[in-house]
């Protein structure tokens, strides 16, 4: 899950696996599988970063056995 600002200034927190692709125009809008498009401010790379994140914490304890 992560954190973004919506237009209206409000603070959502939205799934990040259900995000299909975000992009500027140039407001950022992050659109979901479901077809849902949610108008953030947060700049697109922000965005990117935040999933990145959240990604890298799901998996952090991951272990890979070799046999």
């Amino acid at each position: 899950m992560i954190t973004v600002t919506r237009i209206n200034g409000k603070q959502i927190t939205i799934n990040a696996d259900l995000i299909e692709f975000v992009e500027t125009t140039p407001d950022t809008i992050i659109t979901t599988m479901t077809g849902k498009k949610i108008f953030v401010l947060d700049p697109a790379e922000l965005v990117i970063e935040k999933i990145v994140a959240y990604r890298q914490r799901c998996f952090e304890n991951l272990r890979v056995k070799v046999k």
